[in-house]
């Protein structure tokens, strides 16, 4: 068998490459591989770039109520006072009371609505007082158009609230559901302008009231009313002004 030898001086080198390489494996002195000739080393990745916005100025603030010196006023219904803007006079002021007063009472159109429903005839038109030569000395010498306008306003609320309890059996109390417009619709075949009258049903002379409590007490099935009752005292105005313009003819049958 023949054996191969290698020459002296090359094992001699090939021993000692071993023996550096073993040493620096160690160590951990192996430096690392760098990039290969002739190519330039890659740049570090930069960190990315975050644009921030510039924060937009605040807007100015603009005055709100309470800023405004305000005062307070007494309502006219006794109510508590309503806070308005100091700076409001005349018909402004009105207007701005008026305002926070209806959305204070949604209910405040129900005579307007109870008119239209049922058809109510408006009161007498008193403008006339007002015209001519009046005065201190003159009955109506100390009136205003102010004053022939709150008349007429009362007049027809109270007439409103005497349709309103005319057709309705809760408001009369009814056991039955039964209310006055189901036998007098408009409070029609009332005739108001007969009474006083001999009423057969009764057996003597009537008044308008007597009739109303008979018509409660029977058709309607319900308490009778005192005759200065709030309601009995709307019913018999509604009843009286939906025959406005008839003629007054009393004991007529």
């Amino acid at each position: 068998m023949r054996t191969m030898r290698i020459p002296r001086r090359i094992g001699g080198v090939v021993v000692g490459t071993i023996g550096v390489l073993l040493a620096l494996l160690v160590l951990g002195g192996v430096p690392k591989a760098g990039p290969p000739a002739g190519l330039a080393p890659a740049a570090a990745e930069s960190p990315p770039v975050v644009a921030v916005a510039a924060a937009a100025p605040a807007p100015a603030r603009s005055p709100s109520k309470n800023d405004q010196p305000t005062v307070q006023i007494g309502a006219c219904d006794g109510g508590a006072p309503v806070e308005v803007s100091k700076d409001l006079k005349g018909k402004a002021l009105a207007d701005s009371l008026m305002d926070q007063w209806k959305r204070s009472h949604p209910e405040a159109n129900w005579v307007t609505e109870e008119k239209e429903k049922h058809a109510l005839k408006p009161p007498a038109d008193n403008s006339g007082l007002l015209k001519g030569a009046q005065g201190k000395s003159h009955t109506y010498g100390n009136y205003t158009e102010r004053d022939i306008l709150l008349w007429a306003r009362e007049t027809e609320k109270f007439v409103a609230e005497g349709s309103r309890i005319f057709h309705s059996a809760d408001l009369l109390g009814s056991e039955v559901a039964v209310s006055c417009d189901m036998c007098h619709p408009h409070a029609a075949n009332t005739h108001p302008e007969t009474y006083p009258k001999y009423q057969v049903q009764l057996g003597r002379v009537a008044l308008l009231r007597d009739m109303i409590n008979w018509c409660i007490e029977n058709p309607v099935r319900g308490e009778k009313l005192a005759a200065d009752s709030p309601t009995m005292r709307a019913l018999e105005a509604y009843i009286l002004s939906q025959r406005k313009g008839v003629p007054m003819e009393y004991g007529k049958h």
